[in-house]
């Protein structure tokens, strides 16, 4: 993996579910841990539901190796964009890890 590639600036977040003083559950996003990021692919995807037509942004970020990242964790990028991680496939042994995610 080249540093050269590694160009976006990404924060890896967890989500924490909190019970307030008044017993609402509070749903808080936390930093996990920030990357560096090769954007690999990007792609609009139209898809049919049974609602009819949805368009989604499907990304593909490439990291260096961090243990403890999950689908159930999600990207911001540095402009503010939200993706949520479908997808975490290894790269080679412990060299990085390939993201694939869909927009929030």
């Amino acid at each position: 993996m080249r540093s050269a590639a590694l160009r976006h600036l990404i924060q890896i977040q967890r989500k924490t579910e909190l019970v307030d003083p008044s017993g609402e559950v509070v749903t808080l996003w936390g930093a996990v841990a920030v990357a560096h990021a090769e954007l690999v692919q990007r792609t609009d995807r139209e898809s049919a539901t049974g609602f009819g037509e949805s368009e989604a942004a499907h990304v593909t970020f490439r990291i260096r190796w961090r243990a403890g990242i999950t689908t159930g964790d999600r990207i911001v990028t540095g402009d503010g964009r939200t993706f949520d991680i479908r997808e975490v496939a290894e790269i080679g042994r412990r060299r990085g890890l390939e993201l694939k995610a869909v927009a929030a």
